[in-house]
């Protein structure tokens, strides 16, 4: 399962974004885990990037370590 949070960040920060969707400036972490809910990989962005392309990055960026879940799972 791959999720992802915005979170506030300081006035500030270096790198931030905006999500309009959730009227937040900041952070967006997008996360990857098991059906036990142990994560498998994590990824940090600015808040404007979307949830599509922040999976796609996540995924691409732990492919590796993925394969090996999925080869214990299958």
């Amino acid at each position: 399962m791959i999720d992802s949070q915005s979170v506030k960040n300081t006035d500030t920060a270096r790198d931030k974004g905006y999500d309009a969707g959730k009227k937040v400036s900041g952070i967006k972490r997008h996360i990857i885990v098991d059906t036990e809910g142990l994560p498998h990989g994590i990824l940090v962005t600015t808040a404007d990037k979307t949830d599509r392309q922040g999976a796609l990055d996540t995924i691409t960026l732990h492919k590796d370590s993925l394969q090996v879940v999925f080869q214990k799972v299958c």
